[in-house]
């Protein structure tokens, strides 16, 4: 019985490595709908504060996310693999591969099976139009679907966007690979330790120490624990609306 428990606990292991952190899962049913327009410029800005999604690497095959997802912008970033289901009429082969970058807001004044799509507890996908109408036709306006989370994969390394001004450094934390979602920031000046950020606002990131003239170093921890350090990635002589990017990634 002790050898049998042990090769469980094993193969348990095993096979846990081998999904990685919440990737590999079961496919989880939910629906979409799409927004944006044609060419999906509807779509920048965002809850996420990722701003313009073709400059940021993003392009169209982005998500809003409900509130069942979204998780107060915890989850910006994240990685969606999604296919349309059981729907014959409307469906189209393959899936599709977005990123979180906004937030569906509920309709608390229609129902959830009729307009409400975005109501608590639903787990809803609003993309934009072009990535919608690679997995169903235009005219469905909204479809059930499966989803998983998956990897993200990214070109280059995280980029470090600072805004702001000398007391409220204000940094968007944007090409995060890996789990996608960042949950906690720590900043280092030249002349400063190691402190943690304060979360404003979809992936933007606070600090209200002087770092002027100082070389950044930034620690980032996203949703599966993992994290990376971007030592001085930021050099001495930066200005506030520079984005600085090193070698640093998941």
């Amino acid at each position: 019985m002790a050898v049998s428990g042990f090769v469980f606990v094993t193969l348990l292991l095993l096979a846990f490595l081998s999904t990685g952190y919440g990737y590999g899962g079961n496919w989880i049913q939910a629906h979409a709908t799409f927004y944006g327009g044609s060419d999906a410029s509807g779509t920048m800005g965002g809850a996420c504060g990722y701003g313009n999604l073709y400059s940021q690497g993003y392009g169209t095959n982005t998500a809003a996310l409900s509130t069942a997802l979204f998780n107060n912008g915890l989850s910006c970033g994240s990685c969606y693999e999604i296919r349309c289901a059981a729907s014959k009429q409307w469906c189209l082969s393959g899936s599709i591969v977005v990123t979180a970058t906004n937030f569906c807001p509920p309709n608390e004044a229609l129902p959830n099976n009729n307009g409400g799509w975005c109501n608590p507890p639903l787990e809803h996908f609003d993309l934009s139009q072009p990535v919608f109408q690679q997995i169903a036709q235009y005219r469905a306006g909204i479809v059930p679907v499966a989803y998983r989370r998956v990897p993200c994969r990214r070109k280059g390394g995280i980029r470090f966007t600072i805004n702001g001004h000398s007391y409220f450094n204000l940094v968007l934390i944007t090409n995060v690979g890996g789990a996608g979602d960042v949950h906690a920031v720590a900043v280092k000046g030249s002349r400063t330790e190691w402190e943690p950020m304060a979360r404003n606002w979809g992936q933007n990131w606070q600090s209200n120490r002087y770092l002027h003239g100082q070389s950044l170093s930034f620690k980032v921890r996203t949703s599966d624990g993992k994290s990376v350090v971007a030592y001085d990635v930021v050099a001495a002589g930066w200005s506030f609306g520079q984005t600085f990017s090193g070698a640093a990634q998941f």
